[in-house]
């Protein structure tokens, strides 16, 4: 088919074969496995929170969330406005028999951008591949993916802000015209084969859309932000999950649970798990409002959402820096934290919930921080909204 000469990736010598079969040596080839993944990944894991609160996925969610997850924009509850404009892509995109457009899901972890993904699939009636940006490090890992595609299938790439160059470089082609480059030889002999793959879908899904750079972010046709949930969204979630767990329930205690889901279904899907565990073990029949409060309060989790660490933060806050401002890495060295942990794990709730502020200062705590832990509001922190339009800062 084309000759090849010199390849690094398919060794030296003259070479005929087809597609499929460059594919294959392509796949053959740099099989080391990649340090730099390793640290990246160990890096991650430092700054996730280990706590029933957290939005970061375990393995238990993973089993569990299994049965829970909706298989049809008709069961996915929340993201109103969202579901309304898939539901008129995916109208579209079928009726012209064409894959729909690449799509990128923004968002805080826990809204379900996952979900999301394998309820398009489900709706073209397509494969789903899933993969994470963390594990695509060599040529090969991308030429393994796009090797396994079939018309209309859906990729899946969660974490797509942490694609490094190489990889990232390798998808333009593939995303804008279902093509792959590769190229061969050194020097003079180099050689650009382009290989066609078939038309297929692209989901990325990403925490941290800033990281994305602007040339990835503008191949794709739909750019999307997932809002946190509602409380009557969250109600509807911890009803649907609790027939699922053929748990009997009272409505008051729906909201109650919900209530503590800090507007997140996998938060919420996970405080569900530890009532029924608590409920099983005490043989209660019926989960009512007194039994919801007496489980959560056993897991630590109070009536907005905010575990013992979280209260320890405002404490420290209140009673060591007399309400603040206080600088970012002040407030890490006490908790005993690094700074990105404190800023990216943390803070966000928090400041989401209105119990810290961010100033040019520094950080504070707002009235609310003090009410939630029962301290009298200092008469600075009163005047917290004027300090902080003087600094022109929100």
């Amino acid at each position: 088919m084309i000759l090849m000469q010199s390849s690094p990736l398919l060794g030296s010598g003259n070479w005929i074969g087809s597609i499929e079969e460059v594919f294959l040596a392509i796949l053959r080839s740099d099989a080391e496995p990649s340090k730099r993944d390793s640290d990246k990944s160990s890096k991650s894991s430092q700054t996730e929170r280990s706590s029933v609160v957290s939005s970061r996925e375990t393995s238990t969610d993973k089993k569990a969330e299994m049965n829970l997850r909706p298989e049809s924009l008709k069961e996915y509850i929340g993201q109103s406005r969202l579901k309304n404009l898939f539901q008129m892509s995916l109208e579209a995109a079928k009726s012209r028999g064409e894959p729909l457009d690449h799509v990128l899901l923004y968002g805080p972890p826990g809204l379900g951008k996952t979900t999301l993904a394998r309820i398009l699939a489900n709706e073209m009636g397509a494969r789903i591949h899933v993969s994470s940006g963390p594990s695509l490090e060599r040529p090969r890992d991308i030429i393994g993916l796009l090797h396994q595609l079939e018309q209309k299938d859906v990729l899946f790439i969660d974490e797509i802000h942490r694609l490094n160059k190489i990889a990232e470089e390798l998808l333009y082609p593939a995303i804008e015209d279902f093509m792959v480059d590769i190229t061969s030889g050194k020097g003079h002999a180099t050689r650009t084969l382009r290989l066609p793959i078939p038309r297929f879908t692209l989901i990325g899904a990403t925490t941290k859309a800033g990281r994305i750079s602007k040339a990835l972010r503008d191949r794709f046709g739909f750019v999307h932000r997932l809002d946190f949930y509602s409380l009557e969204e969250l109600s509807l979630i911890v009803k649907r999950a609790c027939k699922l767990f053929s748990l009997n329930i009272d409505e008051d205690a729906v909201a109650v649970i919900a209530g503590r889901g800090r507007g997140t279904p996998r938060i919420a899907n996970r405080l569900i798990r530890l009532v029924r565990d608590y409920v099983h073990y005490k043989n209660y029949p019926v989960i009512t409002v007194d039994i919801a409060h007496e489980a959560l309060d056993s897991y630590q989790v109070d009536k907005l959402g905010l575990d013992a660490t979280d209260r320890r933060l405002l404490e420290i806050m209140i009673e060591t820096y007399n309400g603040g401002p206080v600088g970012i890495d002040a407030l890490a060295a006490t908790i005993g934290e690094d700074s990105e942990t404190v800023e990216d794990v943390y803070e966000p709730f928090l400041i989401q919930g209105g119990l810290i502020q961010r100033t040019s200062r520094g950080r504070m705590a707002t009235p609310k921080a003090y009410q939630h832990l029962g301290r009298t509001v200092p008469a600075m922190q009163m005047n917290l909204e004027m300090l902080i339009s003087e600094d022109g800062s929100a």
